[in-house]
């Protein structure tokens, strides 16, 4: 047992007997009484837990601590090493997908405190991180100071007046929503909110909001029964009720990997006695669903809706003419 772990079975004997006596502490701990000594001193001296001597009970106790709900935990942060592990990661994570540092320099005190506890058992915090690796693909960078303001007018139920650029009209159009909610999707930011413009629910990409203010309106409360409906009833980010299933069949190969593969919550699926796979997802726009088929090449057919199945050749065919040209 490593001093990460020895910290949290002090932290524990301590809550559940009450009073500990130092060779409760050596037998549970399977350590030395001068081992108990020094992690007792380090735990009331660098972590600031309220351990101490009672003489009358020939014991140690948690003072001050008595009478606390069940729930309440230890000042400081108490985790075992693989919590540890598991909450770093998931900082490192977080630091990956943030815009220019946005949450970072809140982050910091409790990522130090798991370092430092880290740190005094077997585990290294350098060689934890070291060994996790995140690589975001396609990420679209966001200024942080307009992520902050569209956090905080999202937070605070005010609506924003945007200038919203449109890539697919190359041209840059104002509008004032009424933000709903944060969605982290494929390393790039969005926001679902409600377009007083469109009259209706539309999800804009972060970093094609080209101009932010925060206005003094109230933002329009939707329920969010209602837009979790509107964007997670089809396949994609930018969709809107289902209207379509489009059914795809992956060969045996493709199969591997696509058959524990979630592409939407009410996809159906049926794998084939010859080990290919038939996949049904809905759908509402069908621009994003092109480009999934798309990237899986001959690995996958279009089976249905015809116009679907018509969309995708004749991409395939548009495609080929640019490389016909090549000599």
């Amino acid at each position: 047992m490593d001093r990460t772990e020895r910290f949290y079975k002090i932290q524990s004997l301590l809550r559940q007997r009450g009073v500990v006596t130092m060779r409760d502490f050596c037998a549970a701990l399977e350590v030395s009484r001068a081992t108990v000594c020094r992690d007792l001193d380090y735990l009331r001296d660098r972590l600031g837990v309220p351990v101490q001597w009672d003489a009358s009970e020939r014991a140690y106790r948690l003072v001050g601590f008595e009478g606390q709900p069940s729930g309440q935990e230890l000042p400081g942060v108490w985790f075992s090493e693989r919590e540890i592990h598991a909450l770093l990661t998931i900082i490192e994570l977080m630091s990956q997908l943030e815009p220019e540092g946005l949450l970072s320099p809140r982050i910091a005190p409790f990522r130090a405190r798991l370092e430092q506890l880290l740190e005094q058992g077997t585990g290294s915090a350098a060689e934890a991180l070291h060994r996790i690796r995140i690589i975001p693909m396609g990420q679209r960078q966001v200024s942080s100071d307009q992520f902050q303001l569209i956090t905080h007018g999202l937070l605070k139920r005010k609506r924003l007046h945007i200038a919203y650029y449109g890539r697919q009209t190359d041209v840059i159009v104002p509008r004032d929503i009424s933000p709903q909610r944060l969605v982290y999707y494929r390393d790039n930011w969005y926001l679902d909110a409600y377009c007083h413009l469109r009259e209706g629910l539309r999800s804009f990409s972060i970093d094609a909001i080209r101009l932010a203010n925060l206005l003094e309106e109230a933002a329009i409360d939707l329920v969010e029964d209602e837009v979790g409906t509107f964007f997670e009833s089809s396949y994609g980010i930018f969709n809107g009720p289902s209207q379509q299933v489009a059914r795809l069949k992956f060969t045996p190969f493709r199969a591997r990997w696509v058959a524990r593969e979630r592409w939407h919550p009410d996809q159906v699926s049926t794998v084939m006695p010859d080990g290919s796979y038939l996949l049904d997802v809905p759908y509402a726009q069908d621009w994003e669903l092109v480009q999934d088929v798309l990237k899986q090449g001959a690995d996958v057919e279009v089976l249905a809706p015809e116009r679907l199945r018509i969309k995708v050749k004749e991409t395939i065919a548009a495609m080929s003419t640019v490389y016909q040209t090549m000599t």
